[in-house]
Protein backbone atom coordinates (compact mmCIF):
# COMPACT_ATOMS: atom_id res chain seq x y z
CA UNK A 1 0.00 0.00 0.00
CA UNK A 2 1.47 3.39 -1.03
CA UNK A 3 0.31 5.40 2.03
CA UNK A 4 -0.45 3.95 5.27
CA UNK A 5 -2.15 5.77 7.98
CA UNK A 6 1.57 6.14 10.02
CA UNK A 7 2.84 7.37 6.57
CA UNK A 8 0.35 10.09 5.98
CA UNK A 9 0.90 11.17 9.48
CA UNK A 10 4.18 11.20 9.46
CA UNK A 11 4.40 12.98 5.56
CA UNK A 12 1.42 16.01 6.33
CA UNK A 13 3.50 16.84 9.26
CA UNK A 14 6.71 17.41 7.54
CA UNK A 15 5.30 19.11 4.67
CA UNK A 16 3.56 21.40 6.99
CA UNK A 17 6.81 22.07 8.77
CA UNK A 18 5.05 21.27 11.64
CA UNK A 19 5.59 19.47 14.62
CA UNK A 20 7.55 19.70 18.63
CA UNK A 21 8.80 23.28 17.73
CA UNK A 22 11.73 24.34 19.42
CA UNK A 23 11.83 27.58 21.03
CA UNK A 24 8.45 26.77 21.98
CA UNK A 25 7.15 29.69 24.71
CA UNK A 26 4.81 28.67 27.66
CA UNK A 27 2.40 31.76 29.68
CA UNK A 28 4.77 31.98 32.83
CA UNK A 29 2.66 30.82 36.08
CA UNK A 30 -0.40 32.46 36.78
CA UNK A 31 -0.73 34.34 33.33
CA UNK A 32 -3.70 33.72 31.12
CA UNK A 33 -2.86 31.77 28.25
CA UNK A 34 -3.54 32.89 24.98
CA UNK A 35 -6.90 31.97 23.47
CA UNK A 36 -7.70 30.67 20.06
CA UNK A 37 -10.80 29.58 18.91
CA UNK A 38 -11.73 27.42 16.20
CA UNK A 39 -15.10 27.46 14.67
CA UNK A 40 -16.24 24.42 12.21
CA UNK A 41 -14.98 20.65 13.23
CA UNK A 42 -14.30 19.77 9.87
CA UNK A 43 -11.11 18.59 7.56
CA UNK A 44 -9.81 21.70 8.27
CA UNK A 45 -11.01 23.05 11.97
CA UNK A 46 -10.63 19.77 13.52
CA UNK A 47 -6.84 19.86 12.35
CA UNK A 48 -6.43 23.03 13.30
CA UNK A 49 -7.78 22.40 16.56
CA UNK A 50 -5.47 19.39 17.47
CA UNK A 51 -2.23 20.20 16.24
CA UNK A 52 -2.49 24.14 18.16
CA UNK A 53 -3.33 22.37 21.45
CA UNK A 54 -0.92 19.34 20.93
CA UNK A 55 2.26 21.83 19.24
CA UNK A 56 1.90 24.52 21.75
CA UNK A 57 2.17 22.02 24.86
CA UNK A 58 -0.53 23.27 26.93
CA UNK A 59 0.76 27.05 25.88
CA UNK A 60 -2.31 28.04 24.22
CA UNK A 61 -6.18 27.43 25.43
CA UNK A 62 -8.16 25.88 22.31
CA UNK A 63 -11.88 26.00 22.15
CA UNK A 64 -13.58 24.30 19.23
CA UNK A 65 -17.01 25.32 18.03
CA UNK A 66 -18.65 22.76 15.98
CA UNK A 67 -22.65 21.76 16.20
CA UNK A 68 -22.36 18.25 15.38
CA UNK A 69 -21.56 15.42 18.16
CA UNK A 70 -20.59 13.07 14.81
CA UNK A 71 -18.83 14.75 11.60
CA UNK A 72 -19.28 12.61 8.48
CA UNK A 73 -16.67 13.52 5.86
CA UNK A 74 -17.81 13.94 2.46
CA UNK A 75 -14.87 12.91 1.22
CA UNK A 76 -15.07 8.85 0.83
CA UNK A 77 -18.87 9.39 0.90
CA UNK A 78 -19.33 8.23 -2.40
CA UNK A 79 -18.09 4.79 -1.57
CA UNK A 80 -20.99 4.13 0.78
CA UNK A 81 -23.22 5.13 -1.91
CA UNK A 82 -21.49 2.64 -3.79
CA UNK A 83 -21.48 -0.05 -1.28
CA UNK A 84 -17.50 -0.25 -0.64
CA UNK A 85 -17.71 1.33 3.03
CA UNK A 86 -20.52 1.81 6.03
CA UNK A 87 -22.05 5.36 6.98
CA UNK A 88 -20.12 4.21 10.64
CA UNK A 89 -17.17 4.26 8.95
CA UNK A 90 -16.95 7.97 7.42
CA UNK A 91 -18.49 9.19 10.63
CA UNK A 92 -16.06 10.50 13.67
CA UNK A 93 -16.15 12.36 16.71
CA UNK A 94 -14.31 15.09 19.52
CA UNK A 95 -13.80 12.49 22.08
CA UNK A 96 -10.18 12.36 21.81
CA UNK A 97 -9.60 16.16 20.41
CA UNK A 98 -11.02 16.80 24.03
CA UNK A 99 -10.02 13.94 26.35
CA UNK A 100 -6.24 13.37 24.63
CA UNK A 101 -5.16 17.23 23.58
CA UNK A 102 -7.45 19.40 25.90
CA UNK A 103 -9.45 21.13 23.69
CA UNK A 104 -12.39 22.58 24.33
CA UNK A 105 -15.08 20.93 22.49
CA UNK A 106 -18.29 23.44 22.73
CA UNK A 107 -21.11 21.56 20.49
CA UNK A 108 -22.98 24.76 19.09
CA UNK A 109 -23.88 27.24 16.46
CA UNK A 110 -21.66 30.04 15.87
CA UNK A 111 -23.99 32.67 15.33
CA UNK A 112 -22.03 35.98 14.83
CA UNK A 113 -18.42 37.35 15.29
CA UNK A 114 -17.28 40.36 17.09
CA UNK A 115 -14.11 41.16 15.68
CA UNK A 116 -13.82 44.85 17.40
CA UNK A 117 -14.22 42.64 20.80
CA UNK A 118 -13.01 39.30 19.32
CA UNK A 119 -15.75 37.41 20.38
CA UNK A 120 -17.86 34.51 19.08
CA UNK A 121 -21.40 34.25 19.50
CA UNK A 122 -23.28 31.12 19.95
CA UNK A 123 -26.93 30.36 19.41
CA UNK A 124 -27.55 28.74 22.83
CA UNK A 125 -26.34 31.95 24.64
CA UNK A 126 -23.38 33.94 25.74
CA UNK A 127 -19.79 34.00 23.65
CA UNK A 128 -16.59 32.91 24.09
CA UNK A 129 -13.53 35.55 23.86
CA UNK A 130 -10.51 34.83 21.38
CA UNK A 131 -7.32 35.93 20.83
CA UNK A 132 -7.19 34.45 17.52
CA UNK A 133 -9.80 33.06 15.28
CA UNK A 134 -9.31 30.55 13.16
CA UNK A 135 -12.88 30.17 10.61
CA UNK A 136 -13.57 26.76 8.87
CA UNK A 137 -17.14 26.48 8.32
CA UNK A 138 -16.95 24.46 4.90
CA UNK A 139 -19.84 25.74 2.24
CA UNK A 140 -23.23 26.77 1.90
CA UNK A 141 -25.13 25.69 -0.72
CA UNK A 142 -26.71 29.09 -2.82
CA UNK A 143 -30.04 26.52 -3.63
CA UNK A 144 -31.90 28.83 -5.77
CA UNK A 145 -28.80 28.67 -8.37
CA UNK A 146 -30.75 25.87 -9.86
CA UNK A 147 -34.25 27.15 -10.58
CA UNK A 148 -36.91 25.67 -8.33
CA UNK A 149 -34.26 24.21 -5.78
CA UNK A 150 -34.49 24.71 -2.26
CA UNK A 151 -33.82 23.53 1.47
CA UNK A 152 -37.28 21.97 1.61
CA UNK A 153 -36.31 20.35 -2.27
CA UNK A 154 -33.54 18.66 -0.82
CA UNK A 155 -35.47 16.13 0.94
CA UNK A 156 -37.24 15.39 -2.31
CA UNK A 157 -34.08 15.88 -5.06
CA UNK A 158 -30.88 15.07 -2.31
CA UNK A 159 -27.98 17.06 -2.83
CA UNK A 160 -25.62 15.05 -0.60
CA UNK A 161 -23.04 17.46 -0.75
CA UNK A 162 -22.66 17.75 3.27
CA UNK A 163 -22.40 14.12 4.44
CA UNK A 164 -24.45 12.41 6.98
CA UNK A 165 -28.63 12.04 6.32
CA UNK A 166 -28.73 13.90 2.89
CA UNK A 167 -26.10 11.03 1.93
CA UNK A 168 -28.39 8.08 3.48
CA UNK A 169 -31.51 9.66 1.63
CA UNK A 170 -29.70 9.54 -1.61
CA UNK A 171 -28.45 5.91 -0.97
CA UNK A 172 -31.92 5.10 -0.22
CA UNK A 173 -33.52 6.20 -3.01
CA UNK A 174 -31.20 4.97 -5.39
CA UNK A 175 -32.13 1.13 -3.61
CA UNK A 176 -35.53 1.97 -4.13
CA UNK A 177 -35.13 3.31 -7.67
CA UNK A 178 -37.70 1.66 -10.22
CA UNK A 179 -36.31 -0.95 -12.95
CA UNK A 180 -35.14 0.91 -15.78
CA UNK A 181 -35.28 4.21 -14.50
CA UNK A 182 -33.00 7.53 -14.78
CA UNK A 183 -30.59 8.54 -12.03
CA UNK A 184 -30.18 12.30 -13.11
CA UNK A 185 -27.28 14.48 -11.56
CA UNK A 186 -27.10 18.57 -12.14
CA UNK A 187 -23.96 19.32 -11.36
CA UNK A 188 -22.38 22.37 -9.63
CA UNK A 189 -20.45 24.92 -11.66
CA UNK A 190 -17.39 26.35 -10.86
CA UNK A 191 -16.23 26.56 -7.97
CA UNK A 192 -16.91 23.95 -5.67
CA UNK A 193 -15.96 21.31 -2.37
CA UNK A 194 -13.77 18.21 -4.34
CA UNK A 195 -13.40 18.96 -8.31
CA UNK A 196 -14.16 15.21 -9.23
CA UNK A 197 -16.55 14.39 -6.71
CA UNK A 198 -19.74 14.40 -8.80
CA UNK A 199 -18.13 12.09 -11.40
CA UNK A 200 -17.04 9.70 -8.53
CA UNK A 201 -20.56 9.72 -7.27
CA UNK A 202 -21.56 9.06 -10.84
CA UNK A 203 -18.95 6.28 -10.71
CA UNK A 204 -20.29 4.68 -7.74
CA UNK A 205 -23.94 4.91 -8.47
CA UNK A 206 -23.30 2.76 -11.92
CA UNK A 207 -21.47 0.30 -10.27
CA UNK A 208 -24.80 0.30 -7.72
CA UNK A 209 -26.93 0.07 -10.52
CA UNK A 210 -25.19 -2.50 -12.95
CA UNK A 211 -25.88 -5.40 -10.53
CA UNK A 212 -29.37 -4.10 -9.21
CA UNK A 213 -30.42 -2.10 -11.76
CA UNK A 214 -28.81 -2.91 -15.01
CA UNK A 215 -31.06 -1.41 -17.61
CA UNK A 216 -31.08 1.94 -15.41
CA UNK A 217 -29.87 5.00 -17.04
CA UNK A 218 -27.44 7.77 -15.75
CA UNK A 219 -27.92 11.43 -17.01
CA UNK A 220 -25.14 14.16 -15.90
CA UNK A 221 -26.03 18.01 -16.40
CA UNK A 222 -23.69 20.11 -16.45
CA UNK A 223 -23.24 23.58 -16.34
CA UNK A 224 -19.31 22.99 -17.24
CA UNK A 225 -17.67 22.07 -20.29
CA UNK A 226 -15.23 20.02 -19.18
CA UNK A 227 -14.49 18.59 -15.67
CA UNK A 228 -11.67 16.90 -13.15
CA UNK A 229 -9.74 13.62 -14.71
CA UNK A 230 -12.21 13.75 -17.33
CA UNK A 231 -10.49 11.36 -19.17
CA UNK A 232 -10.05 9.23 -16.45
CA UNK A 233 -13.93 8.97 -15.96
CA UNK A 234 -14.59 8.76 -19.52
CA UNK A 235 -12.36 5.45 -20.28
CA UNK A 236 -13.95 4.00 -16.90
CA UNK A 237 -17.48 4.72 -17.54
CA UNK A 238 -16.92 3.25 -21.28
CA UNK A 239 -15.22 0.09 -19.82
CA UNK A 240 -17.41 -0.45 -16.45
CA UNK A 241 -20.52 0.93 -17.55
CA UNK A 242 -20.85 0.73 -21.41
CA UNK A 243 -24.15 2.79 -22.83
CA UNK A 244 -25.39 3.91 -19.01
CA UNK A 245 -23.47 7.70 -18.28
CA UNK A 246 -24.91 9.99 -20.96
CA UNK A 247 -22.94 13.57 -19.71
CA UNK A 248 -24.40 16.44 -21.13
CA UNK A 249 -22.37 19.47 -21.14
CA UNK A 250 -24.11 23.49 -20.93
CA UNK A 251 -23.45 23.74 -24.56
CA UNK A 252 -25.14 20.84 -25.30
CA UNK A 253 -28.49 20.82 -22.85
CA UNK A 254 -28.31 24.81 -23.01
CA UNK A 255 -28.86 25.36 -19.45
CA UNK A 256 -31.62 24.04 -17.06
CA UNK A 257 -34.57 27.05 -16.94
CA UNK A 258 -36.25 24.55 -13.72
CA UNK A 259 -36.87 21.56 -11.92
CA UNK A 260 -39.72 20.10 -10.33
CA UNK A 261 -39.25 18.04 -6.97
CA UNK A 262 -42.52 16.77 -6.73
CA UNK A 263 -42.81 15.59 -10.68
CA UNK A 264 -38.98 14.78 -11.00
CA UNK A 265 -38.58 16.50 -13.75
CA UNK A 266 -35.83 18.87 -14.96
CA UNK A 267 -36.20 21.11 -17.95
CA UNK A 268 -33.45 22.29 -19.96
CA UNK A 269 -33.10 24.17 -23.25
CA UNK A 270 -32.75 21.17 -24.53
CA UNK A 271 -35.45 18.77 -23.14
CA UNK A 272 -37.46 17.64 -20.48
CA UNK A 273 -35.98 14.68 -18.44
CA UNK A 274 -37.89 13.11 -15.73
CA UNK A 275 -35.71 11.58 -13.31
CA UNK A 276 -36.91 8.98 -10.99
CA UNK A 277 -33.86 9.67 -8.65
CA UNK A 278 -32.60 13.56 -8.98
CA UNK A 279 -29.45 14.70 -7.35
CA UNK A 280 -29.15 18.07 -7.25
CA UNK A 281 -25.73 19.85 -6.66
CA UNK A 282 -26.48 23.65 -6.26
CA UNK A 283 -23.49 26.20 -6.53
CA UNK A 284 -21.86 26.81 -3.36
CA UNK A 285 -20.20 29.41 -0.93
CA UNK A 286 -18.27 30.10 1.97
CA UNK A 287 -20.46 28.95 5.20
CA UNK A 288 -22.84 31.64 6.60
CA UNK A 289 -20.29 32.46 8.93
CA UNK A 290 -18.02 34.22 7.42
CA UNK A 291 -20.47 36.17 5.31
CA UNK A 292 -22.26 37.37 8.48
CA UNK A 293 -18.65 38.43 9.75
CA UNK A 294 -17.74 40.78 6.76
CA UNK A 295 -14.89 37.77 5.53
CA UNK A 296 -16.30 36.88 2.37
CA UNK A 297 -15.86 39.24 -0.97
CA UNK A 298 -17.71 39.23 -4.26
CA UNK A 299 -16.44 35.75 -5.03
CA UNK A 300 -18.97 34.52 -2.02
CA UNK A 301 -15.65 32.90 -1.03
CA UNK A 302 -12.54 34.95 1.73
CA UNK A 303 -9.51 35.75 0.20
CA UNK A 304 -6.58 34.99 2.55
CA UNK A 305 -2.54 36.26 2.62
CA UNK A 306 -1.06 32.64 1.21
CA UNK A 307 1.85 32.48 3.83
CA UNK A 308 -0.32 32.34 6.50
CA UNK A 309 -3.75 31.85 6.18
CA UNK A 310 -4.81 34.92 7.44
CA UNK A 311 -7.77 36.74 5.91
CA UNK A 312 -7.14 39.65 4.51
CA UNK A 313 -9.93 41.80 6.28
CA UNK A 314 -8.92 40.97 9.64
CA UNK A 315 -5.18 39.32 10.34
CA UNK A 316 -6.28 38.06 14.20
CA UNK A 317 -8.66 35.65 11.94
CA UNK A 318 -7.76 32.56 9.46
CA UNK A 319 -9.71 30.93 6.97
CA UNK A 320 -9.24 27.62 6.07
CA UNK A 321 -10.57 25.18 4.00
CA UNK A 322 -13.68 25.07 1.17
CA UNK A 323 -14.58 28.36 2.87
CA UNK A 324 -11.06 29.91 1.14
CA UNK A 325 -9.81 31.55 -1.78
CA UNK A 326 -6.32 29.18 -2.04
CA UNK A 327 -5.10 29.40 -5.19
CA UNK A 328 -4.06 26.83 -7.24
CA UNK A 329 -5.77 24.60 -4.43
CA UNK A 330 -9.11 22.71 -5.31
CA UNK A 331 -11.59 22.59 -2.44
CA UNK A 332 -11.12 19.06 -0.78
CA UNK A 333 -10.06 17.46 2.57
CA UNK A 334 -6.61 16.90 1.95
CA UNK A 335 -6.00 20.77 0.96
CA UNK A 336 -7.83 21.52 4.40
CA UNK A 337 -5.62 19.50 6.58
CA UNK A 338 -2.70 21.23 4.51
CA UNK A 339 -3.88 24.75 5.19
CA UNK A 340 -4.64 24.13 9.02
CA UNK A 341 -1.25 22.93 10.38
CA UNK A 342 0.32 25.82 8.25
CA UNK A 343 -2.32 28.51 10.21
CA UNK A 344 -1.30 26.27 13.23
CA UNK A 345 2.11 27.32 12.82
CA UNK A 346 1.55 30.71 12.35
CA UNK A 347 -0.67 31.41 15.06
CA UNK A 348 1.78 29.32 17.17
CA UNK A 349 4.75 31.81 16.66
CA UNK A 350 2.77 35.08 16.93
CA UNK A 351 1.18 34.08 20.21
CA UNK A 352 4.08 31.92 22.02
CA UNK A 353 7.17 32.75 20.22
CA UNK A 354 7.59 29.48 18.51
CA UNK A 355 9.51 29.03 15.40
CA UNK A 356 7.98 29.04 12.01
CA UNK A 357 9.23 27.78 8.75
CA UNK A 358 8.41 28.39 5.23
CA UNK A 359 4.70 26.99 4.76
CA UNK A 360 4.36 24.36 2.34
CA UNK A 361 1.06 22.32 1.36
CA UNK A 362 0.02 19.39 -0.80
CA UNK A 363 -3.32 17.96 -1.93
CA UNK A 364 -4.20 14.65 -3.29
CA UNK A 365 -7.35 13.45 -4.36
CA UNK A 366 -8.53 10.06 -5.08
CA UNK A 367 -11.54 8.72 -6.79
CA UNK A 368 -12.67 5.39 -7.26
CA UNK A 369 -14.51 4.22 -10.83
CA UNK A 370 -14.91 0.36 -9.63
CA UNK A 371 -13.97 -2.30 -7.79
CA UNK A 372 -10.00 -1.51 -7.78
CA UNK A 373 -10.25 1.11 -10.17
CA UNK A 374 -8.69 3.94 -8.42
CA UNK A 375 -7.41 7.22 -10.23
CA UNK A 376 -5.79 9.99 -8.63
CA UNK A 377 -4.88 13.83 -9.21
CA UNK A 378 -2.41 15.88 -7.34
CA UNK A 379 -0.18 18.84 -6.52
CA UNK A 380 2.38 20.37 -4.31
CA UNK A 381 1.96 24.34 -3.39
CA UNK A 382 3.77 26.66 -2.23
CA UNK A 383 3.12 30.43 -0.93
CA UNK A 384 3.26 33.05 -3.63
CA UNK A 385 2.94 36.79 -2.63
CA UNK A 386 -0.62 36.84 -3.99
CA UNK A 387 -1.82 33.44 -4.05
CA UNK A 388 -0.65 29.72 -2.99
CA UNK A 389 0.74 28.44 -6.27
CA UNK A 390 1.24 24.46 -7.73
CA UNK A 391 4.86 23.96 -8.31
CA UNK A 392 4.40 20.37 -9.60
CA UNK A 393 1.60 18.20 -10.10
CA UNK A 394 0.52 14.75 -11.24
CA UNK A 395 -2.22 12.58 -12.46
CA UNK A 396 -3.28 9.27 -13.39
CA UNK A 397 -2.90 7.71 -17.02
CA UNK A 398 -5.58 6.68 -19.35
CA UNK A 399 -4.89 2.93 -20.10
CA UNK A 400 -3.02 1.90 -16.77
CA UNK A 401 -2.87 -1.58 -15.66
CA UNK A 402 -5.39 -3.48 -13.01
CA UNK A 403 -2.39 -3.89 -10.72
CA UNK A 404 -1.57 0.27 -10.90
CA UNK A 405 -4.55 1.24 -10.60
CA UNK A 406 -5.62 -1.45 -7.51
CA UNK A 407 -2.70 -0.35 -5.79
CA UNK A 408 -3.93 3.77 -5.79
CA UNK A 409 -7.31 2.33 -4.39
CA UNK A 410 -5.49 0.82 -1.46
CA UNK A 411 -3.65 4.02 -1.11
CA UNK A 412 -6.22 5.89 -0.70
CA UNK A 413 -7.59 3.80 1.88
CA UNK A 414 -4.52 4.37 3.90
CA UNK A 415 -4.41 8.09 3.32
CA UNK A 416 -8.57 8.40 4.70
CA UNK A 417 -6.99 6.20 7.50
CA UNK A 418 -4.35 8.79 8.11
CA UNK A 419 -6.03 11.97 7.41
CA UNK A 420 -9.49 11.23 9.91
CA UNK A 421 -6.57 10.04 12.30
CA UNK A 422 -4.50 13.56 12.08
CA UNK A 423 -7.98 15.33 12.16
CA UNK A 424 -9.66 13.82 15.23
CA UNK A 425 -6.28 11.85 17.17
Amino acid sequence: MGITRRGFAKGTAAIAGVGLLTGMGRAAYGQARPKVVVIGGGAGGATAARYLAKDSQGAIDVTLIEPTKAYYTCFFSNLYLGGYRSLESIGHTYDKLASDFGVNVVHDWAVGIDRDAKTVALAGGGSVPYDKLVVSPGIDLIYDSVPGYSLEAASLMPHAWKAGTQTALLKNKIAAMREGGTFAMVAPPNPYRCPPGPYERISMVAHVLKTSNPTAKIVVIDPKEAFSKQALFMEGWEKHYPGMVEWLPASIHGGIESIDPQTGEIVTGLDTIKADVANIIPAQKAGRIAEAAGLTNESGYCAIEPATMQSKVDANIHVIGDACIAGDMPKSGFSANSQAKVAAMAIRADLTGSNKFPPRFSNTCWSLIATDDGVKVGARYEAGEEKITSVDSFISQTGEDAALRKTTYEESVGWYEGITADMFG
